[in-house]
């Protein structure tokens, strides 16, 4: 039976010998696929400009244009469509500069098919999600002028948040980030705000922690003039700041009780008085409010009020930490290498292999705050355009596979940990793991992928 959510996806198939096109066509075909087919680079770029397609897959040894040659041809022409390639296995090397030059994924002959199906699968998922992120990322540099930090990433975890950014960003309901110190929650409040019909109005934040509780209430509501001592004018609070766009509070499970009661009323009425003052304020004020605390546990021990919790939790966005998101450490390197760069004026085009390896490995109990830091200092004090491993400040720290404690592991490091000393049994099978793991062999393949790990070798993908 075909996949019907393959209907209308093109694979444009290319190798000299047609009895390989023809088996490629038949199984890409029984999946749902539609197929094209060429005998080489040239017929290939021919067939392109006839006929888009959605995926190449193409033999790197042919006459007249080799593969490596048609993927170069393909990414100088600018067309980013995903292209797996395929050579034997002992020319592993031309996979290897296939790699660099752009390719998506490599397989060798004789060819596993249920590989290539994965393959292919994994690479139009990857193609369908760089083209969404890339859009994203468009829209929020051209609305905010370009502060991403944290929102670069194509890990699974970062996907959920996305996803549920764009959801809310369009309403007016209140939302409450949540995550460890340092994830980037603040970013994701002004993505919110800028990816809504609010992003033309003003986005105004206040650290909550940062004030003690005499001030906190006259910085959200604002005070008249002699109301205390100092307050020799009238002061307009963050709420009237803010009004027609979003208020970002942050540290919200800092505020004490009796603000706590205000701020409820304020969501619910929209209205409040000024510190000192008798007359109402109306506003309209889109709220976002942050935490690295377990406000559930706060109500229950009676620090936070429930009513208030529920108020702010109308939708709730968790930050994932650096940890769980091992494929867009990298990309967040570069992602502050540039810009500590142009800040700094340095001439620092990017990374060494060894440094990317130490930066990929780290554990970042910070999270992404950590990171940038390390690499703001690395571009700083740096000699070279190239960041060595020894111009990095920290200890590569890789996760111990033997080193789950239960409880305090979560359930993505246990799954890790599970699928990694399986496959350290099993010398590598997958196979075999996932009969002992009772998952499918694609399960296993698609968590190495987000692992970064060769399922033999058990060492990052380069």
């Amino acid at each position: 039976m075909k996949n019907e959510k393959n209907t209308g996806m093109t694979v444009l198939v290319v190798d000299d010998d047609p009895s390989i096109r023809d088996a490629l066509a038949q199984l890409l075909r029984s999946e749902g696929y539609s197929v094209a087919s060429a005998e080489d680079g040239v017929a290939a770029l021919e067939q392109l400009n006839d006929a888009p397609a959605d995926l190449v897959i193409t033999d790197l040894d042919m006459p007249r244009m080799g593969g490596l040659e048609l993927l170069k041809r393909l990414r100088d022409e600018g067309r980013g469509l995903p292209v797996i390639v395929v050579t034997s296995a002992e020319e592993l090397s031309s996979a290897i500069a296939a790699m660099r030059a752009g390719a998506d994924d490599y397989l060798t002959k004789p060819i596993d098919f249920e590989a290539l199906l994965l393959s292919v699968e994994r690479a139009l998922e990857g193609h369908d999600v760089r083209v969404e992120n890339e859009t994203l990322r468009r829209q929020l540099r051209e609305r905010s002028g370009g502060g991403m930090g944290a929102l670069i990433g194509v890990s699974p975890a970062m996907q959920k948040v996305y996803r549920v950014a764009r959801q809310v960003a369009g309403s007016r309901a209140t939302v409450l980030l949540t995550g460890e110190s340092g994830t980037g929650k603040g970013e994701l409040a002004r993505a919110i705000h800028s990816l809504g019909p609010r992003a033309s109005h003003p986005f105004v934040s206040l650290h909550c922690a940062a004030l003690v509780d005499s001030l906190l209430e006259s910085e959200l509501f604002g005070h008249e003039k002699g109301s205390f001592t100092g307050a020799d004018k009238r002061r307009l609070g963050r709420f009237e700041q803010a009004n027609g766009g979003t208020l970002f509070l942050d540290e919200i499970g800092e505020i004490p009780m009796l603000t706590q009661v205000k701020l409820l009323r304020v969501l619910q009425e929209r209205t409040f008085e000024r510190v000192g003052g008798n007359d109402s304020v109306s506003v309209d004020v889109r709220v976002i409010a942050a935490t690295n605390r377990d406000l559930a546990e706060d109500v229950a021990a009676g620090r936070f009020r429930a009513d208030l919790y529920y108020r702010l939790n109308v939708v709730q966005i968790d930050m994932p930490p650096l940890r769980v998101r091992s494929t867009d450490v990298v990309a967040l390197a570069e992602h502050f290498l540039q810009k500590f760069a142009l800040e700094n004026h340095k001439r620092v085009s990017g990374f060494s292999d060894k440094a990317r390896a130490k930066i990929a490995s780290g554990r970042w109990l910070g999270n992404v705050r950590a990171l940038e830091n390390a690499i703001e200092r690395a571009v700083v004090l740096s000699e070279s355009s190239v960041i060595g491993e020894d111009d990095l400040p920290f200890e590569s720290a890789p996760e111990p596979v033997g080193n789950i404690r239960i409880p305090g592991a979560t359930m993505a490091e246990i799954e890790r940990y599970a699928i990694t000393r399986t496959l350290e049994a099993t010398e590598g099978s997958t196979t075999k793991a996932a009969e002992l793991l009772d998952v499918s062999v694609r399960t296993i393949q698609y968590r190495l992928q987000e692992y970064g790990l060769n399922a033999k070798e058990g060492r990052p993908r380069r």
